[in-house]
């Protein structure tokens, strides 16, 4: 299988949410269970996830195996400091990956057939991004070929992985499977998104 290391950022604070987002429920299993138990159903390796804002007791309730946490520090300098914290821990640890695929906490409605193309994706083309395509702007999930790790460490604030995507269109591919890219922010859309899936 790909060489590709799984980063899944769950560090926000969630404060739009008004309780720990990544622990918020649906069918009795928290957001961040749905995305690490998604990823790990068409990438059988260890999935690492970067925690930031209350990790101790997301680790707690966290039931899915294999997944290896990364503390965050800098969580509150936005999205950006998870990534840049994943591939610190990676060149400590001297973990060497071809690629690295980037998934966020709280979209729980993105297809694994979705996931599984874009690996399809960069298997064939490891030299360039593979980005998903929200119409006007492309973004995460990503996955990001090795050539571009050190640039990644420069990014800042919480639209840095999608500023860089977009820097480089001319070097990016994307899925054309359609998806549901929603993003999971308030109670309100956690509830909508609940009721959509019990129709």
């Amino acid at each position: 299988m790909k060489n590709i290391a799984i980063l899944v950022l769950a560090a926000g604070k969630s404060s739009r949410m008004n309780s720990i987002k990544q622990l918020e429920k649906i069918n009795h299993k928290t957001l961040l269970e749905i995305t690490l138990e998604k990823i790990q159903r068409v990438y059988n390796s260890t999935i690492f996830c970067v925690l930031g804002a209350n990790s101790d007791k997301i680790k707690s309730e966290t039931k899915t195996k294999n997944i290896q946490f990364i503390e965050n520090t800098n969580f509150e300098n936005g999205l950006s400091s998870s990534i840049v914290a994943g591939i610190k821990y990676f060149k400590k640890k001297n973990y060497h990956f071809d690629g690295i695929f980037i998934l966020l906490a709280d979209q729980p409605a993105i297809e694994i057939s979705y996931l599984e193309d874009m690996l399809h994706l960069f298997e064939q083309n490891k030299d360039i991004i593979i980005a998903s395509n929200y119409g006007q702007k492309l973004g995460v999930p990503a996955i990001f070929p090795k050539k571009y790790f050190s640039d990644l460490l420069l990014i800042k604030g919480d639209k840095g992985a999608k500023e860089f995507i977009n820097k480089k269109k001319n070097e990016v591919l994307f899925s054309t499977i359609p998806t549901d890219f929603l993003d999971i922010d308030t109670k309100e859309e956690l509830q909508r998104y609940k009721n959509s899936i019990l129709k």
